[in-house]
């Protein structure tokens, strides 16, 4: 029973989201036709939080944890999975936290930023913004679920103490437990599942290896160091290798293929996180459409549903500081849809 409620529910809500035909409105449409196209996908609220007073982050985060608890009251098995997924907004609320002790902000004005996570939070909020400094903060955490995520952060920080250690680690540490959680509950759920994670793993991972490596020119170990274990194609023992390759054309033909195909010819770790993330689009897009277990589909439906909220939250800034039409196609991305979909269709 839970298995068909789950797909009548993902099915109801895969209608809402955005259409191919409604990306250039949401980009040059005039505030009416903008309005519309928010209103069939179910976001008109978030229009009507920003105006109450809520940031617009709050209210994408917001949009996102009300579909993951519809869906986790039906998720069966896949409910860890869901209750762990959520995390990483729990997260972002340490990390306003953790920067706001580096960098002396006051407690009022952090306060404002925390998401309200209802009753899926477990952080005490309160008791670490009264903590004097990074590592009493830290040293509080550990006595809470986070131990395992923080102990791997502090050990960072206290060998570099700087936000980008922390940061870096903590988000490591965090898919790292992801990976693990989700090999428990590949053979539940299937191969759609195992290749929805695959690719969001190793995008993380390359995405995290060029920047690292490129842009940061950090040591080829403490690249390897900070990327996430993984038994995917893309596996740990590729990342070694690619992390020791002194240049980024280099590292793009050592990659396995599909990887090597899809990526030929970029030039920028911008142009291949765009790729990469137009990838994982489509293939949430086959499996939202097939037949795969219902909690797949979820899955697929969820990183679909997080790639529109990003699309509304960039015509929503773009339009708010006054970007004009080319400006703001370009900031949603929708440049690299098209040439992926000419590529595909040729």
């Amino acid at each position: 029973m839970l298995n068909r409620y789950l797909d009548a529910r993902v099915s109801l809500m895969a209608a809402r989201l955005l259409r191919a035909a409604e990306l250039p409105v949401l980009a040059a449409g005039n505030e009416e036709a903008r309005a519309a196209v928010r209103a069939r996908a179910g976001l008109s609220q978030i229009l009507a939080e920003l105006e109450a007073g809520r940031y617009l982050e709050q209210s994408i985060i917001r949009s996102q944890l009300d579909d993951i608890l519809i869906l986790m009251r039906a998720a069966g098995e896949g409910r860890r999975f869901l209750e762990y997924w959520t995390l990483r907004f729990e997260l972002s609320n340490l990390k306003a936290i953790l920067r706001a002790k580096l960098s002396g902000t006051p407690i009022a004005v952090v306060r404002k930023e925390l998401i309200d996570l209802g009753f899926l939070a477990s952080l005490p909020l309160a008791e670490l913004l009264q903590t004097e400094d990074v590592g009493e903060l830290l040293r509080r955490l550990e006595t809470t679920h986070y131990a395992d995520i923080v102990r791997f952060a502090r050990r960072a920080f206290e060998a570099q103490p700087r936000l980008f250690e922390l940061d870096a680690a903590l988000d490591r540490r965090f898919y790292h437990g992801l990976v693990e959680l989700a090999r428990q509950q590949e053979g539940a759920f299937g191969k759609p599942f195992r290749d929805l994670v695959e690719m969001l793993i190793d995008r993380i991972n390359l995405v995290w290896l060029l920047r690292y490596r490129f842009l940061y020119q950090l040591p080829a170990s403490q690249v390897y160091y900070l990327l996430v274990p993984s038994h995917y194609r893309i596996a740990s023992g590729v990342l070694r290798e690619l992390s020791v390759l002194n240049r980024f054309e280099e590292v793009l033909a050592a990659l396995p293929q599909p990887y090597r195909g899809w990526l030929a010819g970029a030039d920028s770790v911008y142009q291949v996180f765009t790729l990469l993330e137009g990838r994982a689009v489509r293939n949430a897009e086959a499996v939202l459409r097939s037949s795969a277990p219902g909690f797949a589909r979820a899955c697929a439906y969820l990183i679909l549903r997080e790639h529109d909220l990003k699309l509304v939250r960039a015509a929503l800034k773009g339009h708010a500081i006054g970007l004009d039409a080319q400006t703001i196609r370009q900031a949603m991305g929708l440049e690299a849809l098209q040439h992926m979909s000419l590529v595909e269709a040729a």
